[in-house]
């Protein structure tokens, strides 16, 4: 990653996008999918923010902006999108100089977030120990790599976060790739409903390839929500 004070990343979208709507409510599955898409396709911040702020320019000016307020992040898709071509199109042949700083995390703040996911982890594979036993076994597994992980913090010097996040993206694919395969034929046929169901008013409106990546974002996010599992990146250090 480019600049590490993205570590607020979702955060940010977040709380932007409340201010914007004008109503402080939750951010659905939905939207978290579209912004780990944004995250996962290294659109920057800002340009995040700039393409949210023309979405909801544009919006306004359409016949629904008069009667309906801007419910999704995904009516903000293409804007953020040309927001980030044009953000890379400015820095080229560039130093970037805003957010330039790494952000810093002290080791406590690291050991607190790798404990703290480890008994999530380890709840999560004791809740499904008797139903699937082979399940619980790899969540444990990845509490067991956790832990590893979190010994890496006890090493003198700087801490090297950006391999740090690389331990951890491969810890989360694991636990992506352990899910779908051990996940009831049922409860995948609910979360394609849901996801359905939420993305037809704006399947016009998105690339094939852009709705299949929130689709699998998507997928991913409930998932983890169904098994009580956390996420694992630093992203999500908040």
């Amino acid at each position: 990653m480019e600049n590490w004070n993205y570590f607020n990343y979702f955060t940010e979208i977040e709380e932007y996008f409340w201010r914007k709507r004008g109503a402080h409510l939750l951010v659905s599955p939905l939207d978290w999918a579209i912004m780990e898409t944004w995250q996962k396709a290294g659109v920057p911040l800002e340009a995040a923010l700039k393409g949210i702020d023309s979405a909801f320019a544009s919006y306004a000016r359409s016949r629904r902006g008069a009667n309906k307020p801007l419910k999704s992040l995904a009516y903000c898709t293409d804007a953020v999108l040309e927001a980030a071509e044009e953000a890379n199109e400015a820095a080229t042949g560039a130093v970037r100089e805003k957010g330039a700083e790494k952000e810093s995390f002290s080791k406590g703040d690291l050991l607190n977030y790798f404990q703290k996911n480890g008994r999530q982890l380890a709840k999560a594979a004791e809740r499904v120990k008797r139903t699937a036993p082979e399940l619980a076994t790899l969540i444990q597994e990845v509490a067991t790599s956790l832990e590893s992980s979190a010994v890496l913090l006890d090493a003198p010097g700087n801490l090297d976060l950006e391999d740090m996040e690389r331990r951890l993206t491969i810890l989360d694919d694991k636990l992506h790739a352990a899910l779908l395969s051990h996940a009831s034929d049922e409860l995948m046929l609910k979360i394609r409903r849901e996801v359905d169901s939420q993305l037809a008013a704006y399947r016009r409106k998105m690339k094939a390839e852009q709705l299949a990546l929130v689709e699998k974002q998507y997928l991913q996010k409930r998932l983890l929500d169904e098994y009580q599992l956390p996420r694992l990146s630093l992203f999500y250090l908040t």
